[in-house]
């Protein structure tokens, strides 16, 4: 049966431009955590070293797990796009030592038994999956002492918990409903650490100057040496 959602998301980026060929440094490849082009910290927030093993929840057109590929580093990206996926692997063609999946981030990691160094999303699945849900799989998934790290928008003040988006469709078909999960930085960091993560941080990266005033959500964590305990009712 097909994904509602990821028809839906097949729908929404249709309209995205790829990434531009080159950023504003002249690199060819980089890794971008905010919404805003040439801002914010770079892919040494995951502590990756070449040969490590690396997982993008939401891939999308597959930028950020195409520079970690150059840089040594083995991806996989796993998106619910086909269009998105599509897009990747005419943007990417050359790059070796990334793999690219559609599906759903919990039925690709139920599925998965390897395990990653570090594993983020950039306004991806960590976005769009309950994090009871999500947070048990991934730390399952890491090495111990690896980095979980994702990005997204911050929360619209008193708007927390499971919200809604609305994800456009054809001119003749509503929107496609679209659940997503919206917290404050520190309880980000405490749903984090009663899953079983340490070194915990979360704070709003600040926009660029000019008109923009939303900044951008950014939490990592680690992996710590021992399983989570049996969740409390």
């Amino acid at each position: 049966m097909t994904d509602s959602r990821s028809t839906a998301w097949d729908t929404y980026f249709q309209s995205k431009p790829q990434r531009r060929r080159t950023n504003a440094r002249g690199e060819t490849t980089w890794f971008n955590w905010t919404q805003y082009p040439d801002h914010g910290p770079g892919a040494d927030v995951l502590g990756l070293h070449p040969g490590d093993r690396v997982l993008d929840l939401g891939c999308g057109s597959g930028g950020n797990a195409a520079h970690l590929a150059t840089l040594g580093m083995k991806t996989v990206g796993v998106d619910l796009s086909a269009q998105q996926l599509g897009k990747a692997r005419e943007r990417w063609p050359g790059v070796g030592g990334m793999e690219l999946h559609q599906a759903d981030a919990l039925t690709y990691l139920a599925g998965d038994l390897a395990v990653f160094d570090s594993v983020y999303s950039v306004f991806g699945a960590s976005w769009f999956t309950d994090p009871v849900t999500l947070l048990p799989v991934v730390h399952a998934s890491l090495k111990p002492g690896g980095v979980f790290a994702f990005s997204q928008r911050p929360p619209v003040e008193g708007c927390y918990g499971c919200q809604a988006s609305y994800i456009p469709r054809g001119p003749d078909e509503d929107p496609a409903v679209v659940k997503r999960w919206d917290y404050e930085p520190d309880a980000w960091a405490l749903v984090l650490k009663e899953h079983g993560y340490v070194d915990v941080s979360a704070s709003v990266i600040t926009p660029p100057s000019g008109s923009r005033r939303t900044g951008t959500l950014l939490v990592r964590a680690v992996r710590g040496d021992q399983e989570p305990g049996p969740e409390q009712p």
